[in-house]
């Protein structure tokens, strides 16, 4: 197999829009229009020999620091085996405004061009929805309240809970339609669609883009009302929460620790700063520096990161154990990471929340969400938290 790449002008002359070249069963990982789109599976390989693999692939190519790509997610618990995939035709959009197109394997102009050309969005449909627990409400409130106790009796110095709910539709969920809205309602999220799997994650768990690193961890979460001034005394209650600061503390401390060995340096916020998304916002502090050469692939650091104690909790073992021991389900790809790598090891990954996992037939939906719990943590707040939380997919699939 051979991998071609071109700049987009060799096949069009119209700027093309990521989401619609993925569409309702193509490959996305993009934020704020930077990203990769892909169609087509041109191979399936584990994600730890991803990055060998693609350098391995003879590679025809005029453009820069483009090239073929390999997408996917990594589950929640520590050591999971994962498969990413290499699509047969992927665009990617860099920073500064290149569009280059990688074909791998043998793939015709004509359907690159077919690929690229503008996909009007479906006619609007109504359907019915039933929205429903996947898991005992009172078994994630008895969850929250063990790790409350596990924080108190200093076991933990925090863990976090989830819970799922189910999304049912009379007629199959239109993956390109979610798109579009995910991308008018969370535009500055990592947005994803590969394998079913589907979300707007605001958190990048890590990027590496040659000898730089790059991370942006989120713990705190407050709800977002539309109001202006509300949202400001929210935001400033946020900032104020000792809670909220003890449970993001934690998480900035792990991320920062995991990466230094591998770093120069690394630089991070002294203090940490509010993200806003459509519906929450959440306490967060960017990390950047500059890695040792030669230096790790992304997905090494993917590895070593996830789940972070944002999803998890610390210490991990302990935590993992807690959550394993009193959620009631499987998390699944939820917790873990999402995004992609490419020859070099470059890549950029998220952490996999406010998604959805879809059924076969796309007329169910499986979404989570959770929070960190520490001393102060009251399980109906939390229950509440959760709610919140749920917006994020359930706008975008809900269209009674």
């Amino acid at each position: 197999m051979k991998a071609v790449t071109r700049p987009l002008s060799a096949y069009s002359d119209v700027m093309v829009d990521l989401n619609d070249v993925a569409g309702g069963n193509g490959h996305l990982f993009v934020r704020n229009a930077v990203g990769v789109a892909g169609r087509g599976v041109a191979a399936r390989v584990p994600i730890d020999d991803a990055a060998a693999f693609l350098a391995s692939l003879p590679h025809d190519s005029t453009v820069d620091a483009a090239g073929p790509v390999a997408l996917g997610s990594l589950g929640f618990h520590p050591g999971t085996a994962s498969t990413l995939i290499v699509p047969e035709i992927v665009v990617r959009k860099s920073a500064d405004g290149e569009t280059s197109v990688t074909t791998c394997g043998d793939v015709d102009d004509d359907t690159v061009r077919a690929t690229l050309a503008p996909r009007p969005a479906a006619p609007a449909t109504a359907s019915s929805y039933r929205i429903e627990p996947a898991a005992d409400v009172q078994q994630y409130l008895d969850a929250v309240t063990s790790a409350r106790d596990a924080v108190r009796d200093g076991r933990l110095t925090k863990a976090v809970i989830a819970r799922p709910i189910r999304v049912t539709s009379s007629s199959p969920i239109d993956v390109h339609a979610v798109l579009r809205r995910l991308r008018a309602s969370f535009g500055s999220s990592y947005r994803f669609s590969i394998d079913g799997f589907i979300g707007a994650s605001p958190e990048l768990l890590v990027e590496v883009d040659g000898p730089i690193v790059r991370s942006h961890p989120l713990a705190g979460t407050a709800p977002r009302t539309g109001d202006v001034d509300s949202d400001a005394r929210i935001a400033a209650e946020l900032v104020a929460s000792t809670k909220d600061q003890i449970e993001h503390r934690v998480v900035i401390d792990v991320v920062h620790d995991t990466l230094l060995p591998w770093a120069s340096y690394l630089d991070w916020e002294p203090e940490p700063s509010i993200v806003t998304v459509a519906n929450v916002q959440h306490l967060g502090t960017r990390m950047e520096g500059m890695l040792s050469q030669p230096g790790p692939s992304v997905v090494e650091l993917v590895r070593a990161l996830s789940p972070t104690p944002a999803l998890g909790g610390h210490p991990r073992d302990a935590a993992i154990e807690l959550i394993e021991r009193t959620e009631g389900f499987e998390r699944g790809r939820y917790g873990g990471a999402v995004g992609w790598v490419d020859a070099q090891g470059n890549g950029t990954w998220a952490v996999a929340i406010r998604c959805a996992e879809l059924a076969a037939d796309r007329r169910s939906a499986r979404l989570v969400a959770g929070g960190g719990i520490v001393a102060d943590s009251d399980p109906q707040a939390e229950l509440a938290e959760t709610q919140a939380k749920f917006q994020a997919m359930l706008s975008a699939i809900v269209r009674p």
